[in-house]
């Protein structure tokens, strides 16, 4: 009963609040390993800075998003998911909102990557990337940049969506020149555009993320389970005669002479009718 109250209770959540729901398991599991085994289960998964360790676990532009550092990144991570995930899917649907999501958590690993190879001098040395962030980034600043002007309550006043977009973008460009998770600054900024870029293709008609919903929509696929198909009956069919054809074909032919006559006495009187057609129809009454 209770695992099956779970499953009630997790279907009934957004797709948002699943993700948030996912990202707080794997922190519970994680740190349950941490703690028993003295052992993290990130190591798997982290999207690591160099490129030949990154081509050794590939999933890691994915997966490395479902981990975080600690009780406070976690936490502020899934508070923003869950404000900004309200407000997008008031406008679209959870194909929409994944596309969003994952491609920022992607373009943001990219960034990392590429940044790292490009200056090494701004990244430390044991540096991996870890969270959330960028996808929590990208689905922010595709609503701040989809609705610029809608306004939000925070605390006593209300604030237009681009303020708030800003301020967010402004305190990771700020906090780069000094150094301290430089890797995840430049992540949120990758996440930051793609959202931002997504936003104004879509307001011009051109939605840059369906290819990515069409192969996530394939992936998953591969992991339902299949319906059992149904073994069709052979039907056979009763072989007509050339000659029983022909016998129903001008049946039908007769019937329907039949009723285009009385359709036209109907209207227009039996005096209305011809000679053959009177005669036809006589022919037919003395037949019944």
């Amino acid at each position: 009963m209770a695992t099956g109250g779970l499953k009630y209770n997790f279907a009934r959540l957004n797709i948002a609040e699943k993700l948030i729901a996912i990202n707080v398991l794997v922190f519970i599991l994680d740190g349950l390993a941490r703690a028993l085994y003295n052992y993290s289960l990130s190591e798997w998964f982290q999207l690591p800075k160099a490129y030949l360790a990154f081509f050794g676990q590939p999933w890691s532009l994915v997966t490395y998003s479902f981990f975080h550092a600690g009780l406070g990144h976690i936490f502020w991570n899934m508070i923003m998911l869950y404000f900004s995930g309200r407000i997008f899917l008031n406008l679209f649907g959870n194909q929409k909102f994944l596309n969003v999501y994952f491609l920022g958590v992607i373009v943001g690993g990219l960034v990392f990557l590429l940044s790292y190879n490009f200056f090494p001098t701004l990244l430390q040395s044991n540096t991996v990337l870890i969270g959330a962030s960028a996808g929590v980034t990208a689905v922010l600043i595709f609503v701040c940049a989809y609705l610029p002007n809608q306004e939000v309550r925070l605390l006593f006043f209300n604030v237009k969506l681009w303020y708030i977009g800003a301020f967010f973008v402004l305190i990771d460009l700020i906090q780069i020149p000094y150094g301290g998770n430089v890797g995840g600054r430049l992540a949120h900024l990758g996440g930051a555009f793609l959202g931002y870029l997504y936003a104004r293709q879509l307001l011009n008609g051109n939605d840059i993320g369906a290819g990515f919903g069409k192969l996530w929509n394939g992936i998953t696929q591969l992991f339902q389970p299949r319906e059992k198909k149904v073994p069709l009956k052979t039907v056979y069919k009763k072989k007509t005669s050339k000659a029983q054809g022909k016998a129903e074909y001008d049946k039908a032919a007769h019937q329907k002479r039949i009723d285009d006559i009385l359709d036209k006495i109907s209207k227009s009187g039996y005096e209305s009718l011809s000679k053959a057609e009177k005669d036809f129809l006589f022919k037919a009454g003395k037949q019944e």
